[in-house]
This record gives structure tokens, sequence and C-alpha cells, in this order.
């Protein structure tokens, strides 16, 4: 029978501190298009939890847990944060989620010299035309809105906006 020492408390908090999922993903729940991605990423990553997907069209989203992006940041180009605190955006992001999750090759050629340009001017017209395109109003409107439901959360208004 082997026996193997038992950690002691600085190993144990080592390993209770270090997250479990290796990139986190900040995606806008409300976005149709975005969901359709998340949902397969979620198959993709087969309950192991090594993509953790955080909502930030929810009220409780708050920056200040996810690498600092604001919700404006967030909601005109799409972040991740590595496991480390480093916060990626645009197709870096889809890079390092796919390649997370054994997947990479997929987003390999948008690191190509020719093919990098293209697909970065590609990523930068669709997050423009990302609400437009599903029907949502503009991101001002979209933050105005989200300031005045928490402002109601907490209580500072008078029948403005029902908190979600």
């Amino acid at each position: 029978m082997t026996h193997y020492p038992r950690p002691n408390q600085d190993q144990i908090k080592q390993v209770t501190a270090s997250p479990s999922w290796r990139i986190k993903l900040l995606y806008d729940g409300e976005c149709p298009f975005c969901m359709r991605e998340v949902n397969f990423l979620q198959k993709k990553d087969r309950g192991r939890g090594l993509v953790a997907f955080v909502d930030i069209s929810q009220d409780s989203y708050d920056p200040s847990e996810h690498g600092g992006v604001d919700f404006e940041a967030a909601m005109g180009r799409i972040h991740a944060i590595l496991a480390d605190g480093t916060v990626v955006r645009d197709l870096e992001v889809f890079r390092q989620v796919y390649k997370t999750l054994g997947m990479g090759w997929i987003y390999a050629p948008t690191k190509w010299p020719l093919v990098a340009p293209i697909a970065n001017k590609l990523y930068q017209i669709w997050a423009n035309w990302r609400l437009p395109l599903t029907g949502r109003p503009d991101l001002e409107t979209i933050s105005c809105q989200r300031q005045q439901r928490l402002r109601c959360q907490e209580g500072r208004c008078r029948g403005e906006i029902e908190p979600r």
C-alpha cells in the first residue's frame, strides 16, 4: 500500500485559490447569434468546466469579478479572461476558447499573415453590426436601460423600469 503525504494548509489554499476553468468567456445572453455559439461551446466542453460562461446581459454582471471588463466594453466586443487574469478580446477570444476545447485548428488560419488582417476586419464589422442585425437598440440605449434598472434595484427610482 502506497502512502502519500498529507498536504499542508498552504498547499490546500493554493489548490482552492486557482480556478477550475482555463478561460472565462463573457457573452451577451440576449444575442441569438451569441447564444448559438455559447450552446455549441458548452456542448464541446462536455461538462468539464474548462470554459466558464458569464452572461454580461444579467444585471448582476460585476466587472470587478471579470477582469475589470465593464459592461459597455463587453457588449461592444467579445472578451475573455484567461486563468492567469489576462484579458483577451476580439478574435483572440475564439482562438483561445477553441484551443482550450481541443479545436484550435478551426481558428488557427486567422493568425496567418495574409488571413489575419481580413479576419480581424470582418470581426470588427460583425461587432459593429451585431446589435442592429439582432433587432436590438444601440449600445448607448442598452447601457442607459441597464443603468436605470440598476438604480431601481437600489431603490433610487419610482416607476421607471421594472428590474429583471
